[in-house]
């Protein structure tokens, strides 16, 4: 590499990089390292770009593998790295760009090598490679192996020292990415690891004291929302000339500078890298969420866990000190805006998700907003554009709702928040809702999508638990959504007669049959066919009971479609819950037929309305209340590790994992 602007192409022909993996020893405080870390490179922006520097690299820290314990050139590189952070916060005081440059690039180098280095061998030889030292031939120091601890904790004292400015951005992005890739090994795990070197470095011993630091750094990295800087902002040549170094370094600064204004988080599932260009708002998301869902040690719980489950408003003035250790504050005000503005990303829905579960201060923060719909909206568009979602990202999403809806003021709120022109929302012409109208009329058409794609029975849980916590509040219904509530009612009403008429089919012919062929079971179908009927009765019912005189749409739709209901009011799992239905169509029809025939649609709805007063409370059958909590499951680390870790996979910007080898997920996997 050296002084040039370095390509893909260069990196096995250059004469530094030959130097450095090769079997001859360099002393720390040659010119050499000067020269190696003075170079701009073409880092990569996209996955093809990242994985033809993964393919140049590989070969490079082989022969460093081979080389490395009769040189021991790598901890040489990484000691130069140390060597320079210990003067970047004045660096970055004194505006001191050559000496940031070098450092970002020192470290780059580190971070290329030990991705190669992780894929290839354990923890224990990784630590060897630290380990060896330029003495004789084959020998190394068994008591120097803390170079890897010093690397970890000079990496997090960087991010939580250095302050964020366009002189150092990419450093501290390059700072970020490094802790994701030595925390990578477990993409070569089907096991969740629960030990290992990086985990005790990070979770005990000298980063300990920094967790609550690292954590509210990551978040206000995530909060910024910072674009990387232009070129310009960055190697402005001084007057004089700065010198030969200087004046060499600021010829070629602008490559490298220019190419770390990288993506975002360019995933899979679709977010154009150059549309989103906020590389270490991404990454820094990206590693939280790595560190939040770390498993518990064998003798301790995850400090970062127990940072991001505790930390208050700054607003908050209380005085009472907090039991939870790793506690801090941060603005909710300017947290609360970024989750709303980036929800199209899994990571920030995986954060809302995280933080709505598990950090009871930010929980009741959200529910106390007065723009609840800020937050509401972005998660409703992931839910109807559910086809082109993974299927991880829609139960976050959710999950979400099902915990807001477990608040009764979430519940009556949404339904006084009116929307215009919901341009997202292509089957309709949407030109005036409320907010709880929408939620209602995408969560229906996300159990629709279900019955006819994915027919998964947890999904349909989630919504129809979130559609019951809400039954209750129900208020002033779109008459669109009242029509789709009684829509989705006729759907399963069909499909229950189809099983039904499969089911009865399939035992004639079984009774008929000589041999003992196996036929399809139908009656767990129908089971489930039936347990979802039942809960959409009861969200009908709860309704009704609870405001009915508030839903003149619904009684409307209902009435309408009153045939749908006969089949079932005899059959013996709805029959209690029927009752109720029966009396409101019964008095509703008896009032419509004492007005006349002929009536209009405005006279039908003013019947309705003056019905629904008349109407005593006492003549509906009262039923406990719905309400259903979200409760993780067992050992959420099964399912939540793999998932962050298919993230970083997908989305990290500027890493490339071959799939080969990748052992923690299946390559389907979201």
């Amino acid at each position: 590499m050296g002084a040039n602007t370095s390509q893909v192409r260069d990196l096995s022909e250059s004469e530094s990089i030959r130097t450095l993996i090769g079997s001859e020893s360099i002393s720390e405080n040659e010119p050499f390292w000067n020269q190696l870390i003075s170079f701009t490179f073409t880092s990569p922006t996209c996955s093809a770009d990242a994985k033809l520097l993964e393919e140049a690299v590989v070969p490079l820290a082989k022969t460093l593998i081979q080389n490395n314990s009769r040189s021991g050139n790598f901890a040489a590189l990484v000691r130069v790295f140390l060597g320079r952070t210990k003067e970047l916060k004045i660096s970055t005081e004194c505006q001191d760009q050559l000496f940031i440059w070098q450092a970002h690039n020192a470290l780059f180098l580190v971070r290329c090598l030990l991705k190669v280095f992780i894929r290839e061998m354990s923890e224990e030889d990784l630590h060897l490679q630290f380990s060896y030292q330029a003495r004789a031939p084959g020998t190394y120091e068994s008591n120097s192996g803390d170079l890897l601890e010093e690397l970890i904790c000079n990496l997090v004292h960087l991010i939580v020292e250095v302050p964020l400015l366009d002189i150092t951005y990419n450093i501290l992005f390059e700072a970020v990415t490094t802790l994701l890739v030595l925390l990578s090994y477990q993409l070569f795990q089907k096991e969740i690891l629960r030990e290992g070197l990086v985990y005790r470095c990070l979770t005990r011993g000298r980063c300990l004291s920094l967790t609550s630091r690292l954590v509210k750094t990551l978040l206000y990295n995530f909060i910024r929302q910072e674009k990387c800087p232009p070129p310009a902002h960055i190697f402005t040549p001084q007057a004089d000339g700065g010198g030969l170094l200087y004046g060499l370094a600021s010829g070629v600064a602008s490559g490298l500078w220019s190419v770390f204004t990288l993506g975002g988080a360019g995933s899979k599932s679709g977010v154009d890298q150059e549309q989103n260009p906020l590389p270490l708002s991404n990454q820094s998301l990206l590693l939280l969420l790595v560190l939040a869902n770390l498993p518990d040690g064998l003798d301790c719980p995850n400090p970062y866990k127990q940072a991001v489950t505790c930390f208050k408003n700054t607003q908050d003035t209380s005085s009472i000190p907090s039991p939870q250790p790793h506690t801090f504050q941060i603005n909710f005000n300017s947290l609360y805006t970024a989750l709303c503005e980036q929800q199209r990303s899994d990571q920030a829905t995986l954060l809302l998700y995280t933080l709505l579960h598990q950090n009871p201060n930010m929980k009741t923060y959200m529910l106390s907003r007065t723009d609840v719909e800020n937050l509401v909206m972005p998660i409703l568009e992931i839910l109807y554009h559910v086809e082109e979602r993974n299927s991880h990202h829609v139960y976050m999403a959710l999950i979400i709702l099902l915990i807001l809806t477990e608040d009764d003021t979430f519940n009556r709120s949404i339904h006084e928040v009116i929307l215009k022109n919901i341009n997202w929302y292509t089957e309709r012409a949407l030109t005036e809702i409320s907010l709880g109208s929408l939620l209602i009329l995408v969560v229906i058409r996300t159990i629709q999508f279900n019955m006819t794609r994915t027919r998964d029975k947890y999904l349909h849980t989630n919504c129809l638990a979130a559609l019951a916590n809400m039954s209750a509040q129900f208020r002033c219904l779109h008459q669109y959504a009242a029509q789709r509530i009684i829509s989705l009612f006729a759907l399963l009403s069909k499909k229950h007669n189809k099983v039904l008429e499969q089911a009865t089919q399939s035992l004639q012919r079984q009774l008929g049959a000589d041999d003992n062929t196996s036929l399809p079971d139908y009656a767990q179908d129908l089971s489930v066919i039936e347990e979802v009927i039942r809960m959409l009765l009861e969200i009908i019912n709860s309704c009704l009971s609870n405001s009915l005189h508030h839903n003149p749409n619904l009684v409307y739709a209902l009435l309408y479609k009153r045939e749908l209901f006969e089949q079932f009011r005899s059959h013996p799992s709805f029959q209690d819950i029927m009752q109720n239905l029966d009396t409101v169509i019964g008095f509703f029809s008896q009032r419509l037929e004492q007005a006349g025939t002929d009536l209009s649609v405005e006279t039908v709805q003013e019947v309705i309305k003056k019905g629904a007063v008349a109407l005593p409370k006492d003549r509906l059958k009262k039923f406990p209340e719905l309400k259903f909590k979200y409760v993780e499951e067992d050992q959420p680390e099964d399912f939540f590790i793999p998932y962050v870790w298919s993230l970083v996979f997908n989305s990290g910007v500027g890493l490339y994992w071959n799939s080969q080898g990748i052992e923690l997920f299946s390559m389907d996997s979201p």
